[in-house]
C-alpha cells in the first residue's frame, strides 16, 4: 500500500494559508507575514502555524493570551479559504492515476485537521482516490509519531515492510522510519527551508509521475 501526505506533497496550500495568516494578523492590528515566510512555517498543523505567525519564528512561542485570541480568527478564515487559492502540484493527478492503474491501495495521512483536509481533497478532486484519509486529529497522535501510518497499515492489512509513504518533510521521514515503511519524498515540498535530502529518505523525486519506475525496481 501507499500513503500520501497532503500539504507540500499533493497540494500547494500555502497561498490559502498565507492569505489567512495575513488576514488574521491584520485583524489583530499586526503587520502581515507574507507568503514566503509562511512557506517555511507549514507542516505541523494549523495550530503550530498560528503560533509561528504570532511569534515570527519557527520555534517561537507567543503569549498564550495572544494565541487564544488569534486561533479562532484563523480557523474561521481558513474554513472559508481552504481551497480558493490552493492547487495540485504538476504531475500529481497523473501520478495518482498511474498508481491506481497499477492497483496500489492508496491512503492519505496528513497533520491537517479533518475539517480542512476533507473539503480540500474533495474540492481538488482527490478525496475519492483514497480508501482511507487519516487527518491530524483522527488519532491521539500525529506525524512524526508512527501511529497514523501503522493505523493505515492495519486498515489495509499490510505489513509495514510492504508499505510506502510519500511525503515532503522530515516529519514524514521520521514517521516512516519509526513505522518501518519505505519513504519517498518530493523535492518541492515544505521542509522549513531545509533540503529534504538531508533527512535521507529512500528517494527524492521532482514529480509524482516519476514514482512508478522506483516501485517496479523495488518489486
Amino acid at each position: 500500500m501507499i500513503l500520501i501526505d497532503v500539504d507540500g506533497t499533493l497540494v500547494d496550500s500555502v497561498p490559502d494559508l498565507a492569505y489567512c495568516v495575513d488576514a488574521m494578523m491584520a485583524e489583530l492590528g499586526r503587520s502581515p507575514r507574507g507568503e514566503a515566510e509562511v512557506r517555511n512555517w507549514v507542516g505541523n498543523g494549523v495550530e503550530r502555524l498560528v503560533r509561528r505567525a504570532l511569534s515570527g519564528s519557527l520555534d517561537g512561542e507567543p503569549e498564550e493570551a495572544d494565541f487564544e485570541r488569534a486561533y479562532p480568527v484563523f480557523l474561521e478564515l481558513y474554513k472559508e479559504n481552504t481551497s480558493k487559492r490552493s492547487c495540485l502540484y504538476p504531475g500529481v493527478r497523473e501520478g495518482v492515476d498511474m498508481l491506481k492503474a497499477a492497483s496500489y491501495p492508496l491512503g492519505c495521512v496528513t497533520n491537517k485537521a479533518a475539517q480542512f483536509t476533507e473539503p480540500l481533497l474533495q474540492d481538488l478532486g482527490l478525496y475519492d482516490d483514497f480508501a482511507i484519509v487519516i487527518s491530524g486529529d483522527t488519532l491521539p497522535k500525529k506525524k512524526p509519531d508512527p501511529a497514523p501510518l501503522l493505523h493505515a497499515a492495519e486498515f489495509f492489512g499490510c505489513a509495514p515492510g510492504a508499505a510506502l509513504m510519500i511525503g515532503d518533510s522530515v516529519s514524514d521521514v521520521r514517521a516512516a522510519r519509526a513505522a518501518g515503511f519505505r519513504i519517498i519524498c518530493m523535492s518541492y515540498g515544505y521542509n522549513h527551508g531545509v533540503d529534504i535530502r538531508d533527512a535521507r529518505p529512500d528517494a527524492v523525486i521532482d514529480r509524482m509521475t516519476e514514482i512508478l519506475p522506483l516501485l517496479d525496481m523495488a518489486a
